[in-house]
């Protein structure tokens, strides 16, 4: 529960706990989305008028690194609030005052819905699960390879940030002690293969001297080279094993 109002957050976990689950409140504001990543919930319920940084921040953060259901529960009544909420990836939204019942049956249907879904990084595309590295994308699915599920989970875990090769390694081999550059480009190729392959929107940059960044809407930035797949005769979507 991340809710800033104590009065109303102890109530809250009365009655929560009261239904039958388990409450952890979060007292502390900041690192919020570290804090709720770390307890590995299994619901998520976030004010959105909150010190440090607004709910509409930790609702896209928490969506960008996970695949938890977040029930937004606010005074804020406007519906571009509730719009953007949703655009970010809240899954339900429900304004204060509300009524005991309505909250219980939105939080046993999220319950519901999502069970089975805690090992899944979701865009609006595609989901992956992070235990096969099973791609489902535009109605099929396609079992990745190791090392390219590993780098595509460090890539969307990322926020988009700039992985430098010492990061993409430990991703890949758990360790930074020898990095072979050359099985790395290897595996980058690979990867970028088969996101083209299966109509990927995001893209792969090279950032020059860095590392890797996944684009998420495939529009590359100064200071980098392009990670378009040229046209080649190569047809088969899997590759075998890894470097």
């Amino acid at each position: 529960m991340v809710e800033d109002e104590k009065l109303l957050r102890d109530e809250l976990a009365v009655m929560l706990e009261n239904a039958g689950y388990q409450v952890e409140k979060i007292t502390d504001f900041h690192n919020v989305t570290e804090q709720i990543l770390s307890s590995s919930p299994d619901l998520i319920l976030l004010d959105l008028n909150l010190p440090n940084e607004s709910g509409f921040q930790i609702c896209r953060q928490v969506k960008a690194k996970s695949s938890l259901p977040i029930l937004v529960l606010t005074s804020r009544e406007r519906l571009k609030d509730e719009i953007q909420a949703l655009k970010l990836g809240a899954d339900e939204y429900l304004t204060k005052p509300f009524r005991k019942e309505r909250l219980l049956i939105r939080i046993s249907n999220l319950l519901r819905r999502y069970r089975g879904r805690a090992n899944l990084l979701e865009r609006d595309d595609f989901l992956l699960d992070k235990h096969t590295y099973t791609l489902y994308i535009h109605g099929k699915s396609v079992v990745l390879a190791a090392n390219q599920g590993k780098l595509l989970e460090a890539f969307l875990l990322s926020e988009s940030r700039v992985l430098t090769k010492e990061e993409l390694a430990t991703a890949l081999w758990g360790t930074t002690e020898f990095i072979d550059e050359t099985a790395l480009q290897v595996n980058i190729m690979r990867l970028r293969k088969v996101m083209h392959d299966v109509g990927m929107l995001q893209q792969i940059e090279t950032v020059r001297g860095v590392g890797y960044r996944l684009l998420e809407d495939g529009n590359s930035s100064p200071n980098t080279t392009g990670s378009d797949l040229p046209g080649s005769g190569i047809s088969e979507l899997d590759d075998n094993g890894d470097s």
